[in-house]
């Protein structure tokens, strides 16, 4: 799963108010009366933070295993093929 620049925002600030288009950082707009301070390097730091954290789950390291398994054309362990989803 990848984590979106929202999910990083309200990581930041749960209340935060805005609208962002495309989860594209230039396209987003903040709605609050008084602009939070939120940088673009913070959300993108946040973000990469979450993604590492979610990577590391112990059944996205099984599907990243999988698939680099077959991409190599190895064979699969019975818990990364349990992973797929057919």
């Amino acid at each position: 799963m990848n984590i979106s620049y929202a999910k990083a925002i309200f990581s930041i600030k749960e209340n935060a108010d805005f609208t962002i288009f495309n989860d594209d950082l230039d396209n987003m707009v903040w709605h609050e009366n008084n602009p939070t301070n939120i940088t673009k390097e913070q959300i993108i730091a946040k973000q990469a933070e979450l993604q590492t954290v979610e990577d590391a789950k112990p059944e996205n390291l099984l599907k990243a295993s999988a698939k680099a398994k077959l991409i190599a054309g190895e064979a699969l362990t019975e818990d990364e093929a349990n992973t797929i989803v057919l």
